[in-house]
């Protein structure tokens, strides 16, 4: 056995099948198998992500292990995303895990999968606690204070959709094709994002609703097709660039201000949409203004990815949060 604390780690919560090795902390191998099939339907079709996760797991594993230099006698422990997510895609993750787990006879780890993309800011960076993550996904929209590896709080969330939903649903009214989110985000670069006004939720504290822009949106929509059959084609980079900047201007006012209440200096984000070029900028932008360190993971750590599970798996690890084998994945998860 390695003197060394090598987790295998397992990512299964939606349409993304990963498997990493993390050894002391440090990333070995990384391998992520996507999922085509939900293209034709214009987004995840549960059943059909379950069955893909069953192909895909064990070969993923496989090469994970394989790509890490290691051999199976050296693996520790055993990471598994335990919730949020899509139940069945879940359920998968944590059957092989436990299945490994029990054969080696090793410990197992059950990891909050938002808590993950939280701490994937400490795969290649080491901010201070305490410091501010905002969490954007398809799921999920978070402003979490972060005050040790394993102690989160979260201080603002959506009441409603998430940002990533709320890029998707545009990105359907307009006809691009699954997944839309990204597409916004490559026509946006070319349009002008005040080409048209819309309209920008207030909530109070620090939350966020996303549910009107969507709606405002689509009316928009409705009643320019009715002037201009083909005002869509005409104006796509221009309806992508107004939309990505005024759900980013949303982000960004409620991140500063939380900011400015804790008088925190360091920010990260996290989640699939700080893959978003828009909201990359917006935050580095605001970081110079406001002196700020800004931390942002790579964009292989933005997505659903099992590095980012396995390395909160590390430090649940050295606490000695471990699981058993009547641990039960969860589709809602709380912190």
């Amino acid at each position: 056995m390695s003197d060394k604390i090598n987790i295998l780690a397992i990512e299964s919560s939606c349409d993304e099948t990963s498997a990493a090795i993390i050894s002391n902390g440090h990333v070995l191998s990384n391998v992520i198998a996507t999922q085509s099939v939900h293209e034709r339907f214009g987004g995840v079709v549960p059943e059909l992500a379950s069955r893909v996760h069953m192909q895909n797991i064990a070969p993923v594993v496989d090469a994970a292990i394989a790509d890490s230099g290691i051999i199976k006698n050296e693996i520790t422990a055993v990471a598994f995303t335990q919730a949020p997510g899509l139940i069945g895609s879940l359920i998968v993750g944590a059957c092989f895990a436990k299945g490994f787990a029990q054969a080696r006879n090793i410990p197992l780890i059950a990891v909050h999968h938002m808590q993950a993309h939280v701490l994937a800011h400490f795969i290649e960076a080491n901010p201070p606690f305490p410091f501010l993550c905002l969490t954007v996904s398809g799921g999920h929209t978070q402003i979490v204070l972060c005050k040790d590896y394993l102690d989160m709080e979260v201080i603002g969330e959506t009441i409603d959709d998430a940002a990533g939903e709320a890029f998707d649903k545009v990105a359907k009214m307009l006809g691009l094709p699954y997944p839309g989110g990204p597409l916004v985000d490559k026509n946006a670069k070319l349009g002008d994002p005040l080409a048209f006004k819309f309209p920008v939720s207030e909530m109070k504290g620090y939350d966020f609703s996303f549910s009107g822009i969507k709606t405002s949106i689509l009316y928009f929509l409705q009643a320019q097709k009715k002037l201009d059959p083909d005002f869509i084609e005409k104006n796509v980079i221009n309806i992508c660039a107004s939309a990505q900047y005024t759900i980013v201007k949303m982000l960004m006012t409620k991140l500063e201000k939380a900011a400015k209440d804790t008088g925190i200096k360091h920010i990260g984000i996290a989640g699939g949409v700080s893959a978003n070029s828009g909201l990359r900028k917006a935050i580095q932008e605001a970081g110079v203004k406001n002196g700020w360190q800004v931390y942002i993971p790579k964009f292989e750590y933005c997505t659903d990815n099992a590095a980012m599970i396995g390395i909160t798996g590390y430090y649940k690890f050295l606490s000695g949060q471990l699981a058993d084998l009547s641990t039960s994945p969860s589709a809602r998860a709380t912190w």
